[in-house]
Formats: C-alpha cells, structure tokens, sequence
C-alpha cells in the first residue's frame, strides 16, 4: 500500500489540516469531511500528536465495522485499552456478523449515541437498562429512550407514569430521552445491540465486559453520581460500584411494573435530591 503521511509524519503538534489530509490520502474523503469539526476540537485542547495518531487510527481501523469505536465522544478515550482486549475484538467479529446475516438493532452509526451526547466529566446520573428495543424505528443508543415520533413502549409508558406521580409533571407526547442525555444522564444499556424481535439475543458476547469497564471508570470519578439500576441485568452492575460518593436506587424493571416494585419507586424525586444535597444542579425530568 502507499505510504501514509500519517505514519510518516514529523513529531510534535500537528494542525487538524494535517491530519484530514491523511484521510483523504487514505481515499476516505466523506470520513475527512465527518473527522474535521472533531479534529479541530482535540487540536484545541493543546493534543499532541499522538493523541491525534489514536483518534486517526479509530477512524481508518473501524471502516466497514458495525462497532464504530470512532464514534466515542473525546472525553471517553478512558476506555480505549478496552478496544484492545481479546473479549472486544470477538464481540466486534460477531456484531459484524450479525449485522450481515440479521436485521440488528440501532443503526451503526447510533450505537454509542448516548456517549456521544454525555461526555464523561458531565455524567451526574446514569440509568442502566437491559438491551436496546427490538421493533423498527425503536432503538437509537439510548436505553429507554426511542426515536421522535414512535409510540411509547411499555417500559417507557410506566417511566413517565412514575415521573407524573412523583413529580407531578404530565407525560410527554414524545419518547426520545436525549434531552435527559444533554442534562448529564447517560442512557446506557447492559448490552448495546440486539438483533430484530430477539430480545438479549446479543447477551453474553462480550457487552456485559465492555459496559462493565463504563461503570468503574464511573465509579472511580470524584463527582457524586446517581446510578438508576432497573431489573435484574441492571442489578448485576451494583457491585462494581464501590464509591461512598455515589448513591445507587434498584428497582424492578419498569415493563414490569404491574408484578409491583416499580410503582413508586420514586427513584426521579430521589435522585434530585441526592444531586441538590451536593450541589448539583438536578435533573428536568
């Protein structure tokens, strides 16, 4: 293959011109175009070179893989050891295969979405679910949440029951949670991917390690979190959070208030004032 000028680029700080320029050496020009406005956002904050060597790699090494470690918002470079590790590098070979033979759920691009919306130092509540829906037009990278425009799910239709009776706000006509994403609350699923009518059909292929390592880097943060642990799957992350800083609420999971445990669990009334009591600011639910 030809040389990349990446590869053969001079030490020290490189411009973020630079570096497109070696993707578009690499004849991944729409790839360029997509880097460039996150590029110019490492380059200010002083990077150098071999912080933009890792952020290029992910780009060039994920072309025509499902799991696009690319898409991880800068300020989750904590977990990039783990994209080394043997259990990733298989989960990565069986999502590529299950996107090819099966209809898989959410798309590609939207399968760490709900990193890409809450960085690390912002994270203040985090809400752990099970797998991603697996209808049409459901799943986007958040769990819970779902895309503008569809219907409420089960689980959904009880959390904004809940959120009415503890806080007395109306249900919203619209289930896509990333406004709750924006305020710090990162949405994340036990396991990211699932294929369509499947439910956990993507369990225990290397997921649970992968979201296991989110949640000690969370739990190794100074900030105090709260951590929103609904159903069993959720329930199995409690041990890895060992910080007194933090507060930890379990709960059945909420499709499947009606066997009890959910209503009330009061878990959003909770959980703003445990964010008030150390001053931070809490959640608009």
């Amino acid at each position: 293959s030809r040389r990349s000028p990446l590869l053969h680029a001079p030490h020290g700080r490189q411009s973020p011109r630079h570096v497109v320029r070696c993707l578009r050496h690499r004849r991944h020009e729409r790839m360029a175009v997509h880097s460039e406005e996150r590029v110019n956002s490492i380059y200010k904050d002083n990077c150098t070179v071999e912080k933009l060597y890792f952020f290029l790699s992910l780009q060039i090494n994920n072309i025509n893989k499902i799991i696009d470690i690319s898409k991880l918002e800068t300020s989750w470079k904590r977990l990039e050891k783990e994209f080394e590790q043997p259990y990733f590098k298989k989960l990565s070979k069986f999502v590529d295969e299950e996107y090819q033979k099966y209809r898989c759920f959410p798309q590609k691009e939207d399968i760490f979405n709900a990193f890409e919306l809450c960085p690390f130092d912002k994270v203040k509540v985090v809400i752990i679910g099970q797998d991603p829906y697996s209808k049409e037009n459901q799943a986007h990278g958040f769990s819970f949440s779902v895309k503008e425009g569809c219907p409420l799910p089960l689980s959904l239709h009880n959390i904004f029951k809940e959120i009415e009776n503890d806080l007395g706000s109306s249900v919203p006509a619209s289930g896509n949670l990333t406004r709750w994403a924006k305020q710090g609350v990162l949405l994340l699923n036990t396991i990211l991917t699932v294929r369509e009518d499947t439910p956990l059909s993507h369990k225990d292929e290397g997921w649970e390690n992968f979201t296991d390592a989110v949640i000690k880097i969370l739990n190794d943060n100074s900030n105090p979190i709260v951590f929103l642990l609904w159903g069993k799957y959720a329930h199995k992350k409690a041990k890895i959070i060992k910080n007194p800083k933090h507060c930890i609420l379990k709960s059945v999971h909420p499709a499947c208030a009606n066997s009890g445990g959910w209503f009330p669990s009061h878990h959003f009334l909770l959980t703003n004032m445990y964010l008030l009591k150390n001053g931070i600011e809490e959640v608009k639910w």
